[in-house]
């Protein structure tokens, strides 16, 4: 399985949007340790949302989806509704 994940820093309220072939929390976990320097710069995370993927290409079509133009402001209303309910989701979609 192929997850298209949104992590949102408690520092600064920065959403990063990721794919990985590995569990989510697992990929929380690498971020949250500064896997690299944007995750070191906007560290702690937590993991807002994800989809899961059965094909690597498609999961990676939603992750730039997510990254551009209509795609934002779909990942923005997400978010949104998920703030406004005060509740994190999951889903499985691919």
């Amino acid at each position: 399985m192929f997850q298209v994940y949104f992590l949102k820093s408690k520092r600064n309220k920065k959403v990063y949007v990721g794919v990985t072939a590995k569990e989510p929390d697992a990929r929380l976990q690498e971020h949250n340790f500064g896997s690299n320097m944007w995750s070191k710069n906007n560290r702690p995370f937590i993991l807002i949302y994800f989809e899961s993927y059965s094909c690597k290409e498609d999961a990676a079509r939603r992750e730039k989806f997510y990254k551009g133009g209509f795609g934002k402001m779909v990942k923005n209303s997400i978010i949104d509704t998920l703030e406004k309910h005060k509740h994190w989701g999951r889903s499985s979609v691919g």
